[in-house]
């Protein structure tokens, strides 16, 4: 894991995205296309702003959606499909396409059932992901199954993981924030070829000590990033307020 932690989360973002733009151009120049997952949440904004300026070819990148709630309109203000349409896809009229999972679909196993079939003929060049407070990687959250070869599972969001939703300001109470969901399993994002990791603010030191320093364990899902050959983490200077002084010393960008 290669740590890169700077002062501003602007600059964070920029240098997330073009590695993200590095990875996939590598990619297209040796295929002729590539292929690209993408998170949400606030984590996400600044590097999403800077990887849609970046020059890529989007003509040949095609995009794989994370994790969505089930059960929740793609016109509520906390739609993951919403997010991504709003900033990423309606910038990038040239993009080859984009795989959206449908959280509204009757039936959400067999929507895992198409997403898996998808992403299984399109093996993914980059991750741009992010870590919850809790320590999930997308909706995978303690203890997180590291043993499922499918591609796209059902998922129950454990409180601590619906508190932060709350907290980002997505939706008015608790109560409203659903309680399942489709996420990526964990093994399919650790088959991406590359992961680039974007994890700002003070409430995620704890995730991001324990990602980096802690064992790796299920009851701390984003630790198996400790694992992936090519795995850049991106942190501002609050989200690594908590790692050793060896360690941030070493990788401090300014």
């Amino acid at each position: 894991m290669n740590l890169h932690v700077f002062n501003t989360k602007m600059d964070m973002g920029a240098a997330a995205a073009k590695r993200a733009a590095q990875w996939l151009n590598a990619a297209v120049a040796a295929r002729g296309k590539a292929n690209l997952i993408l998170a949400t949440g606030a984590s996400q904004f600044e590097m999403l702003e800077s990887l849609v300026r970046q020059e890529v070819d989007w003509s040949k990148v095609t995009v794989f959606h994370l994790d969505e709630y089930l059960g929740l309109p793609e016109s509520h203000p906390a739609s993951f499909c919403k997010y991504l349409q709003e900033r990423f896809v309606d910038k990038l009229p040239g993009l080859r396409k984009f795989h959206y999972i449908n959280g509204e679909a009757a039936d959400p196993a067999a929507e895992c059932a198409r997403l898996s079939a998808l992403i299984a003929a399109h093996p993914v060049d980059v991750a741009c992901i992010g870590i919850g407070e809790n320590g999930h990687l997308a909706f995978n959250d303690p203890p997180a199954d590291f043993e499922t070869e499918a591609p796209y599972i059902i998922v129950t969001l454990d409180e601590a993981c619906r508190r932060q939703q709350l907290g980002e300001g997505w939706f008015p109470t608790l109560e409203d924030v659903p309680t399942r969901a489709i996420s990526m399993s964990i093994r399919q994002i650790m088959k991406s070829a590359a992961i680039v990791c974007t994890v700002p603010d003070a409430r995620k030191a704890v995730a991001v000590q324990k990602a980096v320093e802690g064992p790796v364990t299920n009851l701390h899902p984003s630790s198996i990033l400790q694992q992936h050959p090519h795995c850049d983490l991106f942190l501002d200077e609050p989200a690594a307020a908590l790692l050793n002084r060896h360690a941030k010393d070493y990788s401090t960008t300014t």
